[in-house]
């Protein structure tokens, strides 16, 4: 029996070596998954762990992981230890594009790739502190979305602010990058919230929003309707988001209705976006057109409304839903009454010599986008609170399904400034005649 075992497998050594041989092959051929070292041996992951592990936990917890994406494919061979990290590259959204052709595309037709831009195009900007815009301590925090000419990367990086190099990471932050993460609107919370657009807050205490933390937790059918930021605005999974009416809350052409196309005139004026004195456009409308902050066409703005009623229509019937989106363009138009009276009122106080006009304004006339830097002019300042805070949320309410919003912290809020905005005007024209 032994001497027949042991012919046996004399006889199959052949067989065996070959098995082995062409298991080496295989694992040679198949790289990292089968035969490569593990990605703690590769000299980036392994020093990173010492020096910034919660990156490597998130890289090793991220599908680039998975996919043999290493550190090098982003940031270069350059930096080879620790004394010549300022060679590794910040990855912009070219480099992403490498891989995320389509994703990169999307993104740069979009309103996110103005953020940068548009920031930069506002006077205000100019004149706060620097860690607050291109630090990114204040606006430029959310701001930093767009991508960047190489003069703009070198201004920041003289300044040791290059870390924003990237829009892509605002949505899927480093280094997990999760497709995930971007989708939970959550993700949207730390940028469309607070002072001038509390988008987040208006959603999240809305039925829509209602509806997806119940559902979260539980309490829904998995199938049942839940909208979120993104199912709006990012239908489908892309990156090229627009609105009809934009961040402003103004159009072109002006609207057919003769008064609130005055009004829309008076608002375009305070936005020095039309001379107060001719009418006429400034240069702040190039701004507009080309950081694409409204719609200046009547088929633009339809093009957008008719994408969101799609949208709508998903769970609402279109009856309903253009009913619900007319019944927010009539809370603008509503809002732009009041907007209009305060701007008036304060215009006059220029026109008068009550308010003398400050250095830095293009004209005598109440200038909104440079926000509460007035030069001393408190009336300016409740002005700009009205416009930027108050109107937001009266017509921003009725767009994301919120009553509360709209009448108490919108319109409510706008009739009081302007009740107080008539008081400070009479107060200062009576101070004026004594003095």
């Amino acid at each position: 029996m032994k001497k027949g075992r042991s012919f046996v497998l004399k006889g199959k050594l052949p067989l065996l070596t070959a098995i082995v041989m062409l298991t080496a092959v295989i694992m040679l051929m198949a790289g990292p998954a089968l035969g490569a070292p593990p990605a703690t041996e590769n000299p980036c992951v392994a020093c990173h762990l010492k020096t910034t592990p919660g990156l490597v936990a998130d890289w090793q917890a991220s599908l680039h992981s998975k996919n043999e994406v290493f550190c090098s494919n982003c940031h270069g061979e350059k930096h080879r230890n620790n004394k010549d990290s300022d060679l590794a590259r910040l990855p912009d959204e070219h480099v992403c594009a490498e891989c995320h052709e389509e994703q990169f595309d999307q993104f740069s037709r979009g309103k996110h790739n103005f953020g940068w831009s548009s920031m930069n195009a506002l006077p205000i900007t100019h004149m706060e502190p620097d860690l607050l815009m291109e630090g990114g301590k204040g606006c430029g925090g959310c701001h930093n979305m767009g991508i960047k000419s190489d003069a703009q990367k070198k201004d920041q990086l003289s300044k040791g602010y290059l870390y924003q190099n990237n829009s892509c990471d605002e949505c899927h932050t480093r280094h997990a990058f999760s497709k995930k993460e971007a989708q939970d609107p959550r993700a949207c919370q730390s940028c469309h919230m607070g002072y001038d657009h509390p988008q987040w807050e208006m959603w999240s205490s809305s039925k829509h929003g209602t509806r997806f933390f119940v559902k979260q937790a539980g309490k829904l059918p998995k199938k049942a309707a839940a909208p979120t930021c993104q199912l709006c605005h990012l239908p489908n999974g892309t990156h090229e988001n627009r609105t009809a009416w934009g961040f402003l809350g103004v159009r072109l052409p002006l609207p057919d209705d003769k008064q609130w196309a005055s009004d829309q005139v008076t608002i375009l004026k305070a936005l020095g976006v039309l001379n107060p004195e001719t009418g006429k456009p400034t240069k702040r409308l190039e701004a507009v057109k080309a950081f694409d902050m409204a719609r200046l066409t009547r088929e633009a703005w339809k093009t957008e409304r008719e994408r969101m009623l799609k949208t709508c229509a998903a769970c609402h019937s279109s009856r309903y839903a253009r009913l619900q989106l007319d019944m927010a363009d009539q809370m603008i138009e509503t809002a732009d009454r009041l907007m209009a009276q305060g701007i008036d009122i304060v215009a006059g106080l220029y026109k008068d010599g009550i308010i003398k006009k400050p250095d830095h304004y293009p004209f005598a006339y109440p200038d909104l986008l440079y926000f509460k830097q007035t030069g001393g002019s408190y009336i300016d300042q409740v002005l700009f609170r009205m416009y930027m805070k108050y109107r937001m949320r009266t017509y921003q309410g009725v767009f994301h399904a919120n009553p509360d919003y709209a009448y108490w912290y919108g319109w409510a809020a706008m009739t009081k400034s302007l009740g107080e905005i008539k008081e400070l005007a009479r107060t200062m024209r009576a101070v004026h005649k004594i003095e």
